[in-house]
């Protein structure tokens, strides 16, 4: 029994490490995911209610990959967020994007 632990441990190992490497490998190829958060301005009321809507910034994002998917233009992005810099946008941060 004993000369059947060595390689059975091997076994083991060997398996523990292509799962967590077949888990990461997983997690950094899956598609990023946009949280879209829809808020309502209230203005004078001649006019009806706009919608504003944000995007949360996701790990890997852009100004261009974030324009791609929300059907907009990156001119449009860096019009609506001025101050937001377009090469240092940070994960969770809020983009405007309509």
């Amino acid at each position: 029994m004993k000369r059947y632990a060595g390689p059975v441990g091997l076994l083991v190992a060997a398996t523990a490490v292509v799962l967590t490497l077949h888990y990461t490998v997983l997690k950094q190829h899956s598609e990023p995911t946009t949280t879209v958060v829809t808020t309502q301005t209230h203005r004078s009321p001649k006019k009806p209610a706009s919608t504003v809507r944000y995007a949360v910034v996701q790990r890997g994002d852009s100004f261009s990959a974030i324009a791609v998917r929300m059907h907009t233009t990156v001119a449009a992005l860096e019009r609506l967020n001025p101050g937001v810099s377009t090469t240092s946008l940070r994960v969770g941060q809020k983009i405007r994007v309509h």
